[in-house]
């Protein structure tokens, strides 16, 4: 019990230590006993939250006199510890950098060498090739001119001899030697960080609407894509709309310049990303119209398991351990170049030279559940 009755020196937790409490009523009051007994069990109750009150108030300022300016000081020091964390691995990345572009642009330099050492040589051989042509043309208008028909059948022996050198002498035929090899720049560094840093400012794409298959729904925002089975109805006669295959554009295409966009894939099993020409036709179900079956498609291709590269119906196998849940897209007008890339591991899934001779059009398919654009 508390209050009067309690054990001791008769004094409150409070009162013992000395702490001001608020001033007991006496029980004896003009309230009579009970409600003296009531006020003091109240009065109790009262220093008992003066006490939690004092706890509270001093846990708070050993808060702030001690843990604040602890964190503070850690805070301090994490921070200077990632920036120069950062400075550390950028200036590695950097050095490294600076090695391979000395690298690359040694070889670079020997190939041109190499080249240019080989036109030397091809045009001393053929200079002197010419040589022997023009004098044994002179020699044989020579005999033809000076020479009757008893004295070119005396000689020939002679002349014979002399043109079995014209017959050594062998048309000139094209050679890779003399053509600059580009596989020399060919670097997977440099390759994937290039295609990490395009990816990391990846542009805003939007879906056409016109060009959506009715096996397909497209989102309010025009950037998820969701298959189903049942056709839903929609205008088949719009010319721009694929009427079988589970296809669609974006809204805009690209001629020239450096591109990229990411796709989210992690929800479907089956679908295709890529780029097409605008000239890709869009009704029926033939090969001309099928992703990666014609000359005017360039697809990355998953079903179930089975992962792919799509182009003119000659699928290359793509080997992955595990599926991503991401996809960027690269296009690389100036390279001559689309490529497919896994932001989680910064590995380059297939990457394909070609010379774009139209506009592209980013493409997707999907036919099993969603597949969504990402900023």
């Amino acid at each position: 019990e508390r209050g009067p009755g309690r054990r001791g020196s008769g004094l409150g937790p409070a009162e013992a230590r000395g702490d001001p409490v608020p001033p007991r009523r006496c029980p004896g009051s003009a309230a009579g006993a009970p409600a003296g007994s009531l006020g003091s069990v109240f009065q109790n109750k009262l220093v008992d939250q003066c006490e939690r009150l004092q706890l509270q108030s001093a846990a708070i300022a050993k808060h702030m006199a001690e843990v604040l300016p602890a964190k503070s000081q850690s805070v301090l020091t994490a921070a200077n510890g990632a920036r120069e964390l950062v400075i550390q691995r950028l200036m590695f990345v950097g050095k490294v950098c600076e090695n391979e572009e000395q690298r690359l642009l040694e070889n670079v330099h020997a190939e041109e060498e190499r080249v240019h050492q080989s036109i030397l040589t091809q045009q001393a051989h053929w200079t002197e090739a010419l040589q022997k042509l023009d004098a044994l043309r002179t020699y044989l208008v020579d005999m033809i001119t000076n020479l009757d028909d008893q004295g070119l059948v005396r000689a020939e022996k002679e002349i014979f001899e002399r043109t079995e050198v014209a017959e050594g002498i062998l048309e000139p035929q094209e050679s890779a030697k003399l053509n600059f090899n580009q596989q020399c720049v060919q670097s997977p560094l440099l390759h994937r960080l290039w295609a990490s840093a395009v990816l990391s400012c990846s542009q805003e794409i939007h879906i056409d609407e016109k060009t959506v298959s009715p096996h397909l729904s497209l989102s309010e925002d025009k950037k998820t894509l969701t298959f189903s089975p049942k056709k839903a109805k929609l205008d088949l006669d719009c010319p721009d709309r694929f009427d079988h295959w589970p296809n669609a554009l974006a809204t805009a295409a690209f001629q020239t310049g450096l591109h990229a966009w990411k796709i989210s894939v992690e929800k479907s099993c089956a679908y295709k990303l890529g780029v097409c020409y605008g000239s890709l036709p869009r009704k029926g179900s033939g090969n001309e119209v099928r992703l990666g079956f014609n000359a005017a498609s360039w697809v990355f291709s998953r079903y179930d398991k089975e992962f792919r590269f799509l182009h003119a119906g000659q699928p290359q196998p793509v080997e992955l351990i595990k599926s991503p849940a991401e996809i960027g897209v690269l296009v690389d007008f100036a390279g001559g170049e689309v490529l497919f890339y896994d932001p989680d591991s910064c590995a380059i899934l297939f990457s394909h030279r070609e010379t774009f001779a139209a506009p592209l059009y980013p493409v997707f398919a999907v036919a099993h559940h969603s597949i969504s654009l990402v900023q």
